[in-house]
Order: C-alpha cells, then structure tokens, then sequence
C-alpha cells in the first residue's frame, strides 16, 4: 500500500513539475517560470554557491550561473558561455539563453550527462567548441561539479598539456564532486585513459577520436572493473 501510494505521490510531483516553466515571454507564466527556476533547477542556491574556478589562462568553469553572474563575468570581460547541459524547453535554459543576449554574450550548447559517460560525438564537440569559440569564455553545467570538472581536466589535458595524474583534480570534493555516486563515472573516464597511456603513449584528444568507447566505460564503471582491464 505505501509503495503503490508513493508511486503515485511520484507521479503526481513529476506531472506538475512538468505542466510549467517553459515560458518566459507572458508575464504570468514568466513568474510560474522563476519558481520552477529556482524549484526544481536549485537556483536559489546557486545565488551565494558559484563553483566558479579558473581552469586556464581565459577559462573558467563554473555551476549554471544567475543573470547577476552572467552580469559580473560579462565585466571581467568572458566573451563565451559553453552550456553543458544542452537545449532544453526548461525555465534554466530560456533564463539562461535571454540573459546572454541581453548581454551580449555569445552562448553554444552540448550536451554531456552528469551520471553516465557521454558518447565519443559529443565529447568530441565540446572539444571543438573549446577550440573555436571567442575568448576568453566559461563553461558550465548544472552543479558545476561533474560535467564541468571533466571538461576542466579535458582543457588541461588536450590545451595546457597537463598530465593526467595533475589533471584529475578538477574532479575533486573541492568543487563538490562526489566519486562513490553514480557521478563517479566522470572519474573513471579519466582512471581508464591513464591505464591506457600505461600500455602505450598516447595523449587524451587522440583516444577519444580513435578509441573511447562509452559504453564500455560505462559498463566498467557499473562493474567496478579495474580500469586497466577496460583500456
């Protein structure tokens, strides 16, 4: 009976959660759009909590910042936000696309995934945009703890030549990052390309255009396979 009541309890929150905020334009359904905002997205705590660290010289990563942040790194002079978390037709995507306009700020999307290894294409382009977008630019995803702490160690790895014994700190309780969770994926990423340089040299970029294989990483991880029986 309590297992059937909270499935419907579940069910009911989802459906709700789900029935507003995805419209900023009507003034109605823009405040119904900064309550799930700050709801369902937790952005009420990420007014005093930033998670906003220098990765590089003009590079930073950073939780998904307020319009008031997007104000402050608009004056220290970022001229590019990557958004890790994707499109979406969710309140923190549309607050988040009008505050770059207003500002000026250019803003490009990929999509990675905080508790699964992403695929080989969309590191890939997340890599291609570090490599192309005006700078000096900041990327984020939704905490600031996962996805950008593996793109913080994949900048320092791929741009900054950083090895990945050095690199691997940008994933780290420091910035909130939690490896015995599911999160720990993002890690393990990162375990099983050191194994791999241990049989063979060869640097980040290359191993994920040639050989990263996600669902292998993420079956390995799930396993808790050493990582060198996975490279």
């Amino acid at each position: 009976m309590l297992k059937t009541l909270g499935k419907k309890l579940s069910t009911w929150e989802r459906n709700w959660r789900y029935s507003f905020g995805m419209n900023i334009t009507d003034p109605d359904e823009r405040r119904k759009s900064k309550w799930h905002y700050n709801l369902f997205d937790h952005a009420f705590l990420r007014v005093p909590w930033t998670n906003f660290y220098r990765v590089s010289d003009g590079v930073w990563r950073s939780n998904q910042p307020t319009h008031k942040r997007f104000m402050r790194y608009r004056d220290m002079g970022i001229k590019s936000v990557i958004n890790l978390r994707g499109t979406d037709i969710r309140a923190h995507y549309l607050f988040e696309e009008e505050s770059c306009r207003i500002l000026g700020l250019k803003l490009h999307n990929s999509k990675l995934w905080a508790r699964t290894a992403a695929n080989r294409e969309n590191i890939v382009a997340v890599i291609d945009l570090m490599r192309t977008v005006q700078r000096p630019f900041m990327f984020h995803c939704k905490s600031g703890a996962d996805r950008a702490g593996f793109c913080a160690a994949m900048y320092q790895m791929v741009f900054d030549n950083v090895p990945v014994q050095e690199a691997r700190k940008q994933l780290s309780i420091k910035f909130i990052h939690l490896k015995w969770t599911k999160t720990g994926v993002q890690g393990y990423i990162l375990d099983v390309f050191e194994a791999r340089q241990a049989k063979g040299k060869i640097d980040f970029e290359t191993w994920i255009r040639t050989e990263y294989d996600n669902d292998v990483i993420q079956e390995g991880f799930d396993s808790k396979t050493p990582p060198a029986q996975i490279a």
